[in-house]
């Protein structure tokens, strides 16, 4: 990631309404050369809007979007990105081999169909018609498809749904050597634990405005959030309402409280059930701060 590049993706105060509803309220968005963004939000936040602003598809009421410093609808702009969305409807009865040298053959520069296949793991796909795919399969091809022009910034939007944990391991693995190469990703994704594992930077959207910014690590300082996780008899619904208690559940059979007063809610687990056992305490994920930050706009909203 190099900050002191221009951001190769730009928007600035960019606002966009659908009737009432405003989708993106004078929004400021940068993405940096080498970077990994990912861009989170509960539904409603604004995330598709505004990548459909960079994208070239959605045009803003007011405020400015930059490709490269450039109009996003730019022919030569378009042609440095590479684009999976959540959906993708591609000829079901062509063969993956012919997909990927077709969509290559639209760019000044692709990879070799042998690169994109195994960056993308669909080597053993190359003969197989897309539509006798699985839904993780054509996940793959889609991904391949997205990355076979060399692009410059890659935008994926929910990427690994409807693959199992090897192939989400795989993608990520391919995420990393792309980033690692220099290319930028804007990655919006709702499996939280995904964004933990790939984001250099974290831009957290509600009502379409930046709620939160900055790393993994920042955010889930930010809200101060601890997991306190124990055996334990103590009823979750009835310790969700102590005082200083964010969460309670039981995950797995263990009690799982969410606390931002690590100290006295220790003493009082502690005290209300002498029999607890294998404590664990550490600092919340970024699930968990995500679900503080939105909590907290929905109250000020």
């Amino acid at each position: 990631m190099n900050a002191s590049h221009p951001p190769v993706a730009e928007l600035v105060g960019v606002t966009h309404r659908y009737g009432t509803l405003t989708a993106l309220d004078a929004l400021d968005l940068a993405v940096r050369p080498g970077e990994l963004l990912a861009l989170l939000g509960p539904n409603g936040a604004g995330k598709s809007t505004s990548i459909g602003v960079l994208l070239g598809l959605v045009r803003p009421q007011s405020g400015r979007a930059r490709l490269f410093g450039a109009d996003p609808q730019h022919v030569a702009s378009r042609r440095r990105i590479g684009v999976m969305l959540q959906s993708a409807a591609l000829p079901a009865t062509l063969r993956v081999g012919e997909l990927l040298r077709l969509t290559a053959s639209y760019y000044p520069a692709p990879r070799p169909l042998a690169e994109s296949a195994a960056l993308a793991g669909v080597d053993d796909l190359l003969t197989r018609p897309y539509g006798k795919l699985s839904g993780g399969q054509q996940r793959r091809v889609q991904f391949a498809l997205a990355l076979c022009g060399r692009p410059d910034l890659l935008f994926l939007d929910e990427p690994t749904v409807g693959m199992d944990v090897e192939a989400r391991q795989a993608l990520w693995a391919a995420i990393r050597s792309l980033v690692g190469a220099g290319c930028a990703v804007v990655l919006t994704t709702h499996y939280l634990e995904e964004a933990e594992a790939l984001a250099q930077r974290v831009v957290m959207l509600g009502q379409g405005r930046v709620l939160a910014e900055g790393s993994v690590d920042a955010l889930r300082g930010r809200v101060g959030l601890t997991r306190i996780r124990c055996l334990s008899d103590l009823d979750a619904a009835a310790v969700a309402g102590w005082t200083q208690v964010a969460a309670a559940q039981r995950e797995e059979g263990r009690l799982v409280v969410t606390t931002t007063a690590t100290e006295a809610v220790l003493r009082r687990l502690l005290d209300a059930d002498a029999a607890l056992s294998e404590l664990e305490v550490r600092r919340a994920g970024l699930a968990d701060a995500f679900v503080e930050l939105s909590r907290q706009d929905r109250e000020a909203a």
